[in-house]
């Protein structure tokens, strides 16, 4: 029997999952504060409830799922709103704005035996899914370090700086591909546009094996780039998610030993190949692995704990940008 859903924030996102949902489940409700919005997508689901108030949705008994795709503020309150009426719960990232926020969130999804999930859309990313499978089987050797390169003209938010906005997204697959939290975090950035919202950011991580990472965020950038590069002993990796066909990349290259008595090393540059890369829609993954954890498989906390290391890691980079500010 499929789940009954509802899902609140209609806007460019909340549109798109809306359709996933409604094409894998039964879209029950859909809600926004915004009438254009709101007629748009009781036009497009008329099987569908259409309300402004989220109240609704949470009254509704039938309704074993909420969505949430509202404005990032409002993130945590209302996923605590809905975990708190029994409804398993999607929020898009990131889960909240405070470690503190995160933390009740999951412990209220703990204790209530509910699905706790925040969209971290590029964990489920075939592409994402090859590049981890490349590291885990060690053909890169040792890793040594990962950086991420997130770039566009535009969109500029007002409230939201690239950071949050941005970096949600990187730090979520560096996390993943790394498997541990980093011990040491710093990041610089500049409000070119609108002081006080850096538009440019620069973050440095190191963890505690000794690995490191770093991220490039801006809005100002001639450039579209989404970009994972993976360095490793033996050979490096990437990830490019605007490339058509390339995903991921694997390069036989690396340093191989000392020279002379200078300090030069020998490199070996070799074969460059492209694994095969499913082309299933992340979005309709990530929307299916939802309702999965919902029907009882796999851990319903797996997601949240995610999203909470992801949120630790951005509070103390936010920390970081304010010390910087003054």
């Amino acid at each position: 029997m499929e789940a009954v859903v509802a899902v609140a924030g209609l806007g460019l996102w909340g549109s798109n999952l809306a359709r996933n949902f409604h094409e894998l489940a039964t879209l029950a409700w859909v809600c926004d504060t915004d009438d254009g919005r709101l007629a748009a997508a009781a036009a497009r689901y008329p099987a569908a409830r259409a309300t402004a108030s989220f109240d609704d949705l949470l009254e509704d008994e039938a309704v074993e799922a909420v969505i949430v795709a509202t404005p990032v503020p409002t993130h945590a309150e209302l996923a605590r709103r809905a975990l708190a009426a029994g409804k398993h719960v999607f929020v898009e990232k990131p889960l909240a704005l405070a470690a503190d926020e995160a933390e009740e969130l999951v412990a209220l999804a703990g204790e209530r035996g509910l699905v706790l999930m925040p969209g971290h859309l590029l964990l489920y990313h075939p592409g994402v899914a090859k590049l981890k499978e490349i590291v885990d089987s060690g053909e890169l050797g040792e890793v040594l370090y990962v950086y991420g390169n997130r770039q566009n003209l535009g969109t500029i938010r007002p409230d939201e700086n690239a950071l949050w906005s941005l970096g949600a997204h990187d730090l979520s697959v560096i996390l993943y591909l790394l498997g541990e939290e980093p011990s040491e975090l710093w990041a610089r950035g500049d409000s070119f546009l609108k002081p006080g919202v850096e538009d440019v950011v620069f973050c440095y991580l190191r963890f505690p094996s000794g690995k490191t990472a770093h991220m490039h965020l801006s809005w100002l950038d001639p450039h579209k780039i989404r970009r994972m590069t993976v360095v490793g002993k033996k050979r490096m990796a990437v990830f490019d998610d605007m490339e058509l066909d390339r995903k991921v990349t694997v390069y036989d290259s690396a340093a191989e030993r000392p020279l002379g008595t200078y300090g030069e090393w020998s490199t070996r540059v070799g074969d460059v190949h492209s694994p095969r890369v499913d082309n299933a829609e992340p979005l309709r993954l990530e929307c299916s692995h939802f309702l999965a954890l919902a029907r009882g498989e796999g851990d319903p906390l797996a997601p949240a704990r995610t999203g909470l290391a992801v949120v630790r890691s951005l509070e103390q980079l936010q920390a970081s940008l304010e010390r910087e500010r003054v």
